[in-house]
């Protein structure tokens, strides 16, 4: 018998084409709690950690060094120096932010911004590597121009300096910040091979992708969410309480990312059109259509079983790709993860009522939330 998503809305929809529209649609204007400027707390945030990320990865041994400061956009390909995007820095903006929980400045959270975005960076270069993609940020990833030794062993270097970073503080706090990181790692690596096993099965339950996403990108955010205010001092319940929002953080913005997968644009993703398709990933949006009812769910399973077995799945032209969008939409996958993410959003946002904290370091917390949840990359 057939699990039926929760909340999943039936209702025909329109296949886009790989055109981006809205992931999420924004709440109605009246409903904005915050007018925080997030593209300046973003900013802050890449301001307060890229000088100490960039120290750190200069201590690596050559060429790793110069292969980090690749991925990370700071040179191009022949060595020159680079302006590239760095990523969106959600990470750090609120490992700096919870330091302002207690009441400190947000420099206080930098070993903690750079500490987890350094695991999040070794976390991409072996995904990219493992799912083979050839592009992040609009460039050729690591392994496509360094090689997979290099990512491999790049990454594995960004983890060990990410606790370098924390435990040279040698406060009793840095000590809790990187108990609470290394747990985060664990589970982010749970999350990877999950998500890897997942591609070879024919049937994923939305539950196990709730789980799944939650340990590979929940965990992370969590961590990033609480570790400022863990090295201010503040105690576990108002860390895990932060680390709650977090997590329900990473839920919405894996929904997200999962919509962006599937139907983003690639100018603004930085990704082939239907990326998650071409890789066979059992994302939100597919688990949920395959649990509906109905014809297009029925199709779509058939198709999906039988592209498992097709040897000639790397040459499927756009229109293939382009009708499995259109049947996972018909089965209301879009619709159902979009709910989702609006659902995760909230839980994220209920969190904060357990945390004693200044109103504006509060609606910074939220502004944050509402940008995860209506990005287009």
């Amino acid at each position: 018998m057939r699990t039926e998503a929760r909340g999943t809305d039936r209702t025909p929809g329109t296949a886009t084409g790989g055109k981006t529209v809205p992931t999420v649609p924004p709440a109605p204007a009246a409903d904005r709690r915050t007018t925080v400027d997030v593209t300046a707390l973003l900013e802050r945030g890449r301001t307060l950690a890229t000088p100490v990320l960039r120290a750190a990865v200069d201590r690596l041994a050559p060429p790793m060094d110069t292969v980090a400061a690749y991925h990370f956009g700071w040179i191009d390909a022949q060595g020159n120096p680079a302006a590239g995007d760095g990523g969106k820095a959600v990470r750090p903006a609120l490992a700096v932010l919870s330091a302002e929980v207690t009441g400190g400045a947000p420099e206080a959270g930098v070993p903690g911004a750079v500490a987890v975005e350094l695991v999040h960076n070794f976390s991409l270069l072996h995904d990219d590597l493992m799912d083979g993609d050839e592009q992040r940020r609009h460039r050729d990833t690591v392994w496509k121009v360094h090689g997979p030794a290099q990512a491999i062993l790049v990454g594995d270097a960004l983890f060990a300096l990410a606790n370098e970073i924390l435990l040279e503080l040698g406060t009793v706090e840095a000590g809790r910040a990187t108990r609470r990181l290394t747990s985060a790692t664990r589970a982010l690596i749970d999350g990877q091979a999950q998500d890897i096993s997942y591609e070879h099965r024919d049937r994923v339950s939305v539950e196990e992708c709730l789980e799944m996403e939650g340990n590979k990108t929940g965990a992370l955010l969590a961590c990033a969410s609480s570790i400022g205010a863990v090295l201010g001092g503040a105690d576990d319940r108002t860390a895990d309480a932060l680390e709650k929002y977090g997590y329900h953080l990473g839920l919405a913005f894996q929904a997200v990312d999962d919509l962006l997968g599937i139907w983003g644009d690639p100018e603004a993703t930085g990704k082939q059109t239907w990326s998650d398709l071409r890789q066979r990933k059992k994302s939100l949006p597919v688990v949920a259509a395959l649990a509906a009812d109905g014809a297009a769910a029925e199709r779509l399973g058939e198709l999906l079983a039988a592209d498992a077995g097709s040897s000639d799945f790397a040459n499927f032209s756009e229109e293939e790709f382009a009708a499995r969008a259109a049947l996972i939409e018909k089965a209301g996958g879009r619709e159902w993860t979009a709910q989702e993410a609006r659902r995760q959003h909230t839980i994220a946002i209920e969190a904060l009522d357990a945390v004693d904290m200044p109103g504006a370091v509060r609606d910074r917390f939220t502004a944050l939330a509402d940008f995860v949840v209506v990005r287009k990359r």
